[in-house]
C-alpha cells in the first residue's frame, strides 16, 4: 500500500487505513497525514480506542493542521531503555541521549531548541525541561516531563509557562506556543476537565517504554469498530 510516496509494510496496519478511509472516505492528503501521524500505533495503545476512532471519522473543514492532529498520544519510547525505576532526571537524560530517536517519534516537523531553558516570574526561577519549534504548526512546544501521573496542578504549571512563552519567547510571525504535558500515565476525565476551555492549548500524552502485544490490540481495534458501525447503521 503505497500512497504519495508512503508505504505501509505492516499488514494489520495495512488493512487498518484500508478500512478506516473506506469508512470515512478520506481523500490522499487526509490518508497520508493518519500514516504519517501513526494513527494505527496510536490507536492501538489508546485508553479510548473508540474516540480516537470517532474522532478521525470526520474531514475537518479545509483539513486545517491542528496541534491534536500533529502531536502524538501515546509516544512509544522503546528505545530509552529504562528500567522500572527511575526519575524525571532520568527521563530527561535519556530522552537527550537518544534525541535522534525522540524526534523521529515526535515527527518530522520538530525541532529541538534546548532544554532547562530557564524563566523567571516575579521573585522566583523555573526550568522548562523540553523546548521544541514546530515548522508546520509555526509554534514553540513546550514539553513537561512526569514520570507519574497527570494532575490538575500540572496544567496549571504549564499554562504558566506557556503565558511566559507567549510574551517573552514568540515571534512576530509564530503562532501561540503549544504544550506538551508527557506523563506515564493520564486519567481521560481528568484531563478533559484540566485542560478543556484553557486560552492556551496545552495536551496531555502519555509514553510507553514498551509496545504490548499487537495482535490483541488489534483485536480490541476491529472489535471496536464494528460495534461504532453497527451504532451507525441503526442510525
Amino acid at each position: 500500500m503505497i500512497f504519495l510516496g508512503l508505504t505501509v509494510q505492516n499488514i494489520n496496519a495495512r488493512k487498518f487505513y484500508e478500512d478506516e478511509a473506506l469508512r470515512n472516505g478520506w481523500s490522499v492528503r487526509q490518508l497520508n497525514r493518519q500514516i504519517s501521524s501513526q494513527f494505527y500505533e496510536r490507536t492501538l495503545l489508546s485508553k479510548n480506542k473508540a474516540a480516537m476512532l470517532n474522532r478521525n471519522a470526520k474531514p475537518k473543514k479545509g483539513d486545517l493542521i491542528t496541534p491534536e492532529e500533529e502531536i502524538k498520544d501515546p509516544f512509544v519510547l522503546e528505545f530509552l531503555g529504562l528500567k522500572d525505576e527511575y526519575s524525571e532526571s532520568d527521563f530527561e537524560e535519556a530522552l537527550i541521549k537518544h534525541l535522534e530517536n525522540f524526534l523521529l517519534e515526535l515527527g518530522g516537523d520538530f525541532t529541538f531548541i534546548g532544554r532547562q531553558k530557564r524563566l523567571r516570574i516575579g521573585n522566583e526561577w523555573y526550568r522548562i525541561d523540553l523546548l521544541f519549534f514546530h515548522r508546520k504548526l509555526r509554534s514553540l512546544v513546550v514539553i513537561d516531563l512526569k514520570v507519574g501521573k497527570f494532575t490538575h496542578a500540572d496544567a496549571g504549571q504549564m499554562h504558566m509557562y506557556l503565558n511566559y512563552a507567549k510574551e517573552k519567547w514568540t515571534n512576530e510571525d509564530e503562532n501561540p506556543p503549544v504544550g506538551i504535558i508527557l506523563c506515564a500515565e493520564k486519567d481521560n476525565a481528568v484531563a478533559k476537565y484540566a485542560l478543556d476551555g484553557l486560552p492556551n492549548k496545552v495536551l496531555a500524552a502519555e509514553y510507553k517504554l514498551i509496545l504490548p502485544d499487537e495482535k490483541l490490540l488489534a483485536e480490541e481495534v476491529e472489535k471496536i469498530r464494528r460495534r461504532i458501525e453497527q451504532r451507525n447503521d441503526i442510525k
